[in-house]
């Protein structure tokens, strides 16, 4: 068993980015495609058009529920102990079944079933930062009729605000020591979220 090379990511080394700084940093591109794509199919302009993306979120959230009952190493324990409770699935499906929304079953296991821990850093980084963005979804989902208690509850803000969860959110993956390997993983898995979300974004919303 080879020893890793550790990358200290804390205030230890101020000339260095932190964690969260480098995620943002490595998905800048793919992240504003993403965001680009979802705007351009105008989801918010009709029940129809949000029922399409509904179903993007629907796939999204079912996919990475298992990471929110990861049974993480004692290394990422901080980071897995945030967002325990924090799956979006079961309000995503409420939304749906709001609007009589037929979620066609899925026949594959979730995406990040027994995922790589690391890796499951990157995917955690997209989805918990959707929330952010979810501010603004939201006044457009209101604009038609929606509600967080109605159609759209998976963009609620989080109970203690959406700035204050994504704060401590950040500070348990800044507070982390990753190896190169590690490291690396990380940024690969969140590539991969946003690049999963922007094919969902093509099966289900490119043609609304």
């Amino acid at each position: 068993m080879t020893s890793e090379t550790k990358i200290l990511h804390p205030a230890h080394t101020p000339e260095q980015e932190l964690l969260s700084d480098r995620f943002r940093s490595e998905t800048r591109t793919t992240h504003e495609g993403v965001d680009h794509a979802i705007m351009a199919a105008e989801p918010f302009a009709n029940i129809a058009n949000y029922g399409l993306y509904l179903r993007v979120q629907h796939t999204l959230h079912r996919d990475v529920e298992p990471l929110y009952h990861h049974p993480a190493p004692s290394e990422f324990k901080d980071v897995f102990s945030v967002v325990q409770g924090r799956s979006r699935f079961q309000d995503v499906t409420r939304d749906a079944a709001d609007l009589n929304l037929d979620i066609p079953p899925h026949n594959a296991s979730p995406l990040c079933k027994e995922m790589e821990p690391a890796a499951a850093l990157g995917w955690l980084y997209v989805v918990e930062g959707s929330n952010l963005g979810a501010a603004f979804l939201l006044k457009y989902a209101k604009e038609m009729g929606l509600s967080e208690s109605h159609g759209a509850r998976h963009l609620s803000a989080p109970p203690e605000g959406r700035a204050p969860y994504w704060r401590a959110f950040k500070e348990t993956l800044n507070a982390l020591s990753l190896s190169v390997e590690q490291d690396a993983r990380a940024m690969d898995g969140a590539r991969a979220a946003f690049a999963h979300v922007h094919t969902l974004v093509r099966q289900h919303l490119a043609h609304a």
